[in-house]
């Protein structure tokens, strides 16, 4: 299903249907889609940090000669690839263990973006911080912004999340203002995995990293359509174009 403009609704309504895609998300991963010893929380928070779903583990990750190699997976068909700069090693010694109440270790953290997170300077940097100490303490992360640049996010929040953590400033391409970015902290510098699309236009899957050079698919399209089903029929008298009228012949 294409991703429709949620500029077009309230606040209000974007968030209700931001919390059913959050549970669709959370049903994807823990029915089959996350290996063994792994599972996924929403609404976890991590002292400062609250990413919206959690994927934790709880066995060691598999071994390499269970892992799917980087070109089968939505990693190796992105359009948009890039390496940081490697980072600083001050950054490693400063490193501070986030660790799930239960002992388990989180491993990846998956944000929707919604207005608020673009409503001020406080906001924006809150959530550029939030996801930069996830990546440089090893957390992998992916972000799904469904919303056009601001004035305070002139290059959308993924360029500012990239030159946090090293990289080159990513130019948004002006006809898909709308962002879906994995994070990989990889050793010694991370990688981002970027995909611009637009309202009207399909949403790809992503990669979802849970160890460095180990990700899996999250079919994004389809926890949209999924959450879709759910949205109200005001809200949905406003996200659909209305039919085009064809006159009898």
């Amino acid at each position: 299903m294409p991703i429709h403009d949620w500029t077009r609704v309230a606040p209000g309504a974007y968030h209700d249907f931001h919390t059913v895609w959050l549970v669709a998300i959370r049903a994807a991963l823990n029915n089959g889609l996350l290996p063994p010893g792994y599972y996924a929380r929403a609404e976890q928070m991590m002292r400062t940090m609250g990413p919206d779903v959690l994927t934790l583990q709880t066995q060691p990750a598999p071994p390499p000669t269970q892992r799917p190699a980087p070109t089968a997976t939505a990693a190796g068909r992105v359009h948009y690839r890039a390496t940081a700069t490697p980072r600083v090693p001050h950054l490693r010694q400063r490193r501070i263990g986030i660790r799930h109440a239960s002992g388990d270790r989180l491993v990846a953290i998956i944000e929707l973006v919604s207005p608020g997170n673009k409503a001020g300077r406080y906001p924006v940097g809150s959530f550029v911080r939030k996801v930069v100490r996830a990546v440089n303490e090893g957390v992998h992360a992916l972000v799904i912004d469904p919303f056009p640049a601001t004035r305070r996010t002139p290059h959308g929040l993924h360029s500012l999340i990239w030159e946090e953590l090293g990289g080159e400033r990513f130019d948004q391409p002006a006809d898909q203002p709308l962002t879906l970015a994995a994070y990989e902290a990889a050793d010694p510098a991370p990688r981002c995995y970027v995909e611009p699309v637009a309202a009207g236009q399909p949403l790809p899957d992503m990669p979802l990293f849970l160890e460095p050079d180990y990700s899996i698919d999250l079919p994004v399209e389809a926890t949209y359509l999924a959450a879709w089903a759910a949205v109200v029929p005001q809200d949905r008298a406003l996200l659909e174009p209305p039919a085009a009228h064809t006159s009898p012949t």
